[in-house]
């Protein structure tokens, strides 16, 4: 028995020791960057400075790791826009032409056709700060549209791959059809819906290996602030990677399990919340369901979240889980299925992080300072619920037609009445051709509450198994 128990532990230790040799060259400490460093760059309130340049990736990651993430601006452009047969510059300016770039006050409201450019609820919150939402903004700067587009290697394999990718004669994915790139870069025909939902799932956000610090803030009606949240969130992309080794499929098991993306949320406060982690792993085959599992702090255990736990809360958030990102739910034939449907295509003014970062937040009346305001090329996409045991009887969701990211979220009752809205407001890499989620933005209209949160996230290339499959739970545990 002694000489079985000595031989574990050698070949524990000899283990121990190959991860250790073969472990990323980077991890977060090593970048230098924790949510208390973020914090010395930019306050939650009140803090104009720009933070993508006084913290920007250029300056945390080390040169050889950023020479491998950043392009050739004009060429992204350029092939950008040939897979997608578009630059927003050229497309827009046709809705309400009389307001050009500039600074506009709440009073012009009722000088300029606004409310045509506007959704309904975003045209709502033009004036000054105050209860019962937080949001609000008493002043915009409109700036000439902008081209954007996806790193070079994206487009190359959206190219390379267009027209491979299928869908059967539901309208859902056919799993082996898809290797990497956006599937659908031109939606046409009568599935054009699906084809658009698509695209926003197989996004690249922030690239393929992602980790993300972020602080959350929570409203009652009145302003007042009832939850002060922080978390980290590991995300691993496992299917169609194209911008980092390893290519195609991230590993063995990723290909034989058919795995999609895997990623884990752990909790940092407020204090009854530290520890609590939640983590997925997506499935590409629409009859597979998505696997979710939980650490719950309280109870020291991991359980199985069930179809219908997905549809509870994240935290103290005005969102559920299948919310985040402001859509983040399997589309399957046999769990809560919908019926798609592209109810407008126009263009929209949509609200920006600058290039720099400096948007904020004012503790006085919780307004938005800052942003930048664009037109937009917009889908408009309905989600209609075919289950009536599902939280939401529909969604409608706003989708830039340039890059396929979501801007808008509204999410109706069983009753038909708006429940919540969500709006992901943008960072944008220009070097990396990467869109960033560092706002985001969230209401409860029959509860009268909201939240805030801003994120600093990067491409991290040590986030990988290790930090997003269950023995990062299990580690949490111990």
């Amino acid at each position: 028995m002694h000489t079985l128990r000595t031989a574990l532990i050698c070949c524990v230790l000899s283990v121990m020791t190959l991860c250790s040799i073969v472990a990323p060259v980077w991890t977060a400490e090593e970048y230098g960057v924790t949510l208390d460093e973020v914090k010395k760059h930019k306050a939650f309130f009140d803090d104009p400075r720009p933070i993508f340049t006084d913290l920007s990736f250029k300056k945390i990651m080390p040169p050889e790791e950023y020479s491998k993430v950043t392009y050739d601006v004009e060429a992204m452009k350029k092939s950008w826009a040939e897979v997608v047969g578009l630059r927003a510059p050229e497309v827009v300016g046709k809705i309400a032409p009389e307001i050009k770039p500039g600074t506009y006050r709440y009073q012009d409201k009722e000088k300029y056709p606004f409310k045509e450019l506007m959704w309904p609820m975003l045209y709502e919150r033009f004036k000054p700060g105050g209860p019962p939402f937080f949001g609000n903004f008493s002043e915009i700067k409109v700036i000439p549209t902008r081209q954007y587009y996806w790193a070079l290697p994206i487009a190359e394999a959206t190219k390379k791959n267009t027209g491979q990718t299928k869908l059967d004669d539901q309208g859902y994915l056919l799993p082996d059809s898809y290797l990497g790139g956006y599937p659908f870069p031109k939606p046409s025909g009568e599935r054009k819906a699906e084809q658009i939902m698509y695209n926003w799932e197989k996004r690249y956000y922030g690239g393929e290996n992602l980790f993300i610090m972020g602080k959350t803030t929570g409203f009652r009606k009145d302003l007042s602030i009832d939850h002060d949240g922080a978390y980290n969130m590991y995300v691993v992309r496992l299917q169609g990677r194209v911008l980092q080794q390893p290519f195609g499929w991230y590993d063995n098991r990723a290909q034989q399990s058919r795995e999609y993306k895997a990623f884990v949320v752990k909790h940092l406060a407020p204090r009854d919340m530290f520890g609590t982690s939640v983590s997925l792993v997506s499935y590409v085959d629409p009859d597979h369901l998505d696997s979710w599992m939980v650490y719950v702090n309280v109870l020291r255990r991991i359980r199985k979240m069930s179809a219908s736990d997905t549809q509870d809360p994240v935290g103290q958030w005005d969102i559920i889980y299948e919310d985040q990102q402001a859509f983040n739910q399997k589309l399957s034939p046999n769990r809560y299925p919908y019926k798609k449907q592209v109810i407008t295509e126009r263009e929209y003014l949509v609200p920006f992080a600058t290039l720099d970062g400096s948007p904020y937040i004012s503790s006085k009346g919780m307004e938005m300072c800052g942003f930048e305001f664009e037109r937009r090329p917009t889908y408009v996409v309905e989600l209609t619920q075919l289950d009536k045991n599902y939280i939401y009887s529909k969604r409608v969701l706003y989708i830039d037609q340039e890059t396929f990211m979501i801007y808008h979220g509204e999410y109706y009752d069983q009753k038909g009445r708006l429940y919540r809205t969500l709006d992901p407001i943008q960072y944008f890499n220009p070097e990396m051709g990467l869109f960033f989620e560092y706002y985001w933005l969230c209401w409860d209209h029959l509860d009268m509450h909201s939240t805030y949160g801003r994120n600093y996230n990067f491409h991290a290339p040590w986030v990988g198994r290790n930090q997003t499959d269950l023995r990062s739970l299990i580690n949490v545990a111990k």
